[in-house]
C-alpha cells in the first residue's frame, strides 16, 4: 500500500469524478488527495483504514472522507469487490456557492468529513439510490444529484466520525515510512508482532519508533495492531461458523481473555454479542 498524494482528473465533460471501481481493479494503495469522496459499496467486505481508525467495511455502507484523509479500503481474500466512488472538490458546483447562507450546514458537513464519516441507519438506506442514480446520471443531473446527496448527509445525525488524527499532506520521508509500517503490519498481523521488530520496519529505534507512531497517529502501534485483528475477527464472525477461541487465535491474540478485552474496548461489546446482534440485524 504506497501512500500516495492521488490527482484525479474528472475528464473534460464533467467537475467531478463518479466511477465504479471493481476486482480486479478496485485495490487502492494507502493515499491522500485533495477532493471529497463519497463511496458506496456494492459487493465484498474487507477492512477500511481512514486516518488513525480501522474498521470493516461490507456490502451497503457508505463513507464520506474529507480532504486530504489519508486512506485505503482492503478487501477480505478472493472477495469480488466494487464500489461506486464519487470524488470532488468543495468548488465543483462553482466559486461562491458555500458561501451563501443556504450552504452553511453543507459546511458543517465538509468540515466533519475531516475526521472521515461512516454512514449510518435510515441515512444509508435512503442514500444508496440516489448514488447509484447519480451514476447513471448525464449533465447536469450529475450536479443535481451530487447536490442531493451532500443535502441529506448535512441535514441527519447518521454518521459516526472514525478518526481522530490531524489532516497534514505528508512528506516523501513520511510516506514511505508509514507505507512499510502498514504493509508489513497487514502482512505479520496473525504473528506475534515485536516492538523491536516494528522499529526496525521504520528504519528507528524502538524509543523512536513509539514517540513517532503516537504522534503521527495518536494512539500507540499496539492499539493499531490490535484494531486491525479485531477487524479481521468482526470478518470471521459474521462470515464463518468459527467458534469464538479459533476466532481467536488466527486473529493473532495469544489468549482469549485479551482477546475479549480488546474486542469490548474496540466494538464495546463482546465477540458473541457482536455476532447475535449482527445476525439479528440481517433478518
Amino acid at each position: 500500500m504506497k501512500p500516495f498524494i492521488e490527482k484525479l482528473p474528472p475528464g473534460e465533460d464533467a467537475s467531478f469524478v463518479s466511477r465504479i471501481h471493481r476486482t480486479p481493479h478496485f485495490e487502492v494503495p494507502w493515499h491522500q488527495h485533495i477532493e471529497y469522496e463519497l463511496i458506496l459499496f456494492l459487493e465484498g467486505a474487507g477492512l477500511s483504514f481512514i486516518g488513525n481508525s480501522v474498521d470493516e467495511f461490507e456490502v451497503g455502507d457508505i463513507f464520506f472522507i474529507g480532504s486530504n484523509v489519508p486512506h485505503t479500503f482492503q478487501k477480505s481474500g478472493d472477495l469480488i469487490t466494487s464500489a461506486v466512488v464519487i470524488q470532488f472538490k468543495d468548488n465543483f458546483w462553482g466559486n461562491g456557492m458555500l458561501e451563501i447562507p443556504e450552504s452553511s450546514r453543507i459546511n458543517n458537513l465538509l468540515h466533519n468529513s475531516k475526521h472521515g464519516l461512516k454512514v449510518t441507519g435510515q441515512t444509508k438506506v435512503r442514500l444508496r439510490p440516489i448514488v447509484m442514480e447519480l451514476q447513471e446520471s448525464k449533465g447536469f443531473w450529475r450536479i443535481v444529484k451530487l447536490c442531493e446527496c451532500l443535502a441529506m448527509l448535512a441535514d441527519t445525525d447518521d454518521y459516526k466520525p472514525v478518526s481522530t488524527q490531524e489532516i497534514k499532506v505528508m512528506n516523501h520521508s513520511d510516506k514511505e515510512r508509514i507505507e512499510r509500517i502498514v504493509q508489513y503490519t497487514m502482512d505479520n498481523f496473525k504473528e506475534d508482532i515485536r516492538l523491536e521488530t516494528i522499529a526496525a520496519v521504520a528504519c528507528m529505534s524502538p524509543h523512536a519508533f513509539c514517540s513517532y507512531f503516537k504522534k503521527r497517529t495518536r494512539k500507540t502501534y499496539v492499539d493499531f495492531l490490535n484494531e486491525i485483528r479485531i477487524g479481521y475477527a468482526c470478518k470471521l464472525l459474521l462470515t464463518t461458523e468459527m467458534n469464538i477461541l479459533s476466532i481467536c487465535f488466527d486473529s493473532g491474540f495469544n489468549n482469549v481473555a485479551n482477546f475479549n478485552r480488546q474486542f469490548l474496548k474496540v466494538k464495546q461489546q463482546k465477540p458473541s454479542v457482536y455476532r447475535r446482534e449482527h445476525a439479528r440485524s440481517m433478518l
